[in-house]
């Protein structure tokens, strides 16, 4: 790891945990788009484990930078691009993929901009993909932990838009975007990985 690229220790220590998930799910040749590619530390360790995918980063147009250090610098031909993506906005740069994938998101951007991911990917994925969220998740109102408890109230203070998202609303938004939860896999450090598939 170069010392001068933008790091996340939790990255480092769930890209292990998430990979051996993905690797299950994402089992055929396609394009992954990631939704808030951050450090670019994932889409690297999931694109050379991986080399079957194209890995289609993207990011808010303010923070879209940050990855581009580490993803330049990785030697990766299925690693395109990066993509300035307003999640928010309903035109996505990319008409249709297979996979999609976001980590630790939903409980950062607005409601609004969770629903607007969830139509457009809904929208877009093919009849074989999957789209892939993880974070943490309450369930029916229930913190899973009581560090979860404390970041939620750590992101309210940071945002009034910011939250931990509740499983039965995620539900709501899926089935309105033609998907449904196929898999809640229970993750390390009290996080959950959600596999939504067409419905």
């Amino acid at each position: 790891m170069a010392t001068d690229l933008p790091f996340s220790q939790a990255c480092e220590n769930n890209k292990g945990p998430i990979l051996e998930r993905l690797r299950e799910v994402f089992d055929a040749p396609g394009v992954v788009i990631e939704v808030g590619t951050g450090t670019g530390q994932h889409a690297v360790h999931f694109a050379q484990a991986m080399p079957y995918l194209q890995w289609q980063p993207t990011d808010h147009p303010a923070a879209a930078h940050i990855s581009r250090p580490r993803l330049d610098q990785a030697p990766l031909p299925n690693i395109l691009p990066i993509i300035e993506l307003d999640v928010g906005t309903t035109h996505w740069p990319l008409e249709s993929f297979t996979w999609a994938f976001s980590a630790n998101t939903a409980h950062i951007m607005a409601w609004s901009e969770v629903e607007q991911m969830f139509r457009n990917i809904g929208e877009r994925l093919t009849t074989t993909g999957a789209f892939c969220l993880y974070g943490p998740f309450n369930n029916q109102g229930q913190f899973s932990s009581e560090s979860n408890r404390q970041f939620d109230q750590h992101l309210r203070a940071r945002a009034s838009h910011m939250g931990i998202r509740d499983l039965d609303d995620l539900h709501t938004l899926a089935k309105a975007a033609g998907l449904v939860l196929a898999e809640d896999v229970t993750m390390p450090a009290n996080n959950r990985l959600l596999v939504f598939r067409l419905t």
